[in-house]
């Protein structure tokens, strides 16, 4: 059944890939960011390997450094996962937002709401639960969050008990939340109207708007997050992928789920 916890059928995802990587230098100096090795495999993999076991049957790439180089590697990949690859070159960079726009006919192809993710993200995907959170509340869209030890370095998100979003607030001095954005979205189609073909920036310039609307919500992420962006954060995050897989393979293997690392990771509980 379509949109349950267990299946979501024909969805549609869009990875944000367009950017020049110069945070990750000098990784990024022979190959796109998307295309770096991250646990034995292309970072951007990952992503479309967790897509495509949710159920999603085609991947828009808003692509615009080395985009060729992007396409020539993730063809073959795609075509052994089964999924459609579509690259959607930007003459200009085009934000966080402007993307959605230049892949509007794409999205809107049907009623289904579908995925956002920013391209440096690594975690446990939870797109099927996030799928079933996002139809239970039936607003338009829903952002997964993170909790993080210091807020103040961050913009945080400030929503009330069932996840409806009130407030962003950028760099509190003062505690107020601990949560913040996670790069990560599952958007109703109508979202398109809020956004122009332009350089724009879906956290300042459309969320905001969304939740004074009421129409944005909060997902909590369970077990490792990691902007991976930066090589210090990329090794750190390298770790954590690694423990996590470790952990797993313990918890499918011993059926012991009551140990309080592993809950304290969030991989079995």
């Amino acid at each position: 059944m379509c949109g349950t916890k267990s299946k979501v059928c024909d969805m549609r995802a869009l990875i944000l890939v367009g950017g020049y990587g110069t945070r990750l230098r000098p990784l990024t100096l022979s190959r796109p960011k998307p295309l770096v090795e991250f646990a034995n495999k292309p970072m951007l993999l990952h992503q479309i390997e967790a897509l495509v076991e949710a159920g999603v049957t085609q991947v828009v790439l808003g692509v615009s450094y080395r985009a060729e180089q992007m396409e020539q590697e993730l063809s073959e990949e795609a075509k052994k996962l089964g999924v459609s690859l579509v690259f959607s070159h930007e003459s200009e960079p085009l934000g966080t937002a402007g993307p959605l726009a230049l892949a509007k006919d794409i999205l809107t192809a049907s009623d289904e709401p579908f995925f956002v993710l920013n391209s440096d993200i690594i975690c446990d995907f939870p797109f099927k639960d996030l799928m079933a959170f996002h139809k239970s509340h039936g607003k338009e869209g829903t952002i997964v969050v993170t909790k993080v030890e210091e807020p103040s370095k961050y913009g945080v998100v400030v929503y009330d008990e069932t996840g409806s979003i009130q407030n962003f607030i950028e760099k509190p001095q003062e505690f107020v939340s601990n949560k913040i954005n996670a790069g990560i979205y599952i958007l109703n189609p109508t979202v398109l109207r809020r956004i122009q073909l332009r350089p724009t920036s879906i956290e300042k310039e459309v969320f905001p708007g969304m939740a004074q609307d009421g129409e944005l919500y909060a997902f909590e992420l369970q077990g490792f997050w990691m902007d991976v962006g930066q090589p210090k954060d990329f090794l750190t995050g390298s770790i954590l992928k690694l423990l996590f897989l470790v952990l797993n393979w313990f918890c499918r293997h011993s059926g012991n789920t009551n140990i309080s690392m592993i809950r304290e990771k969030g991989v079995c509980a």
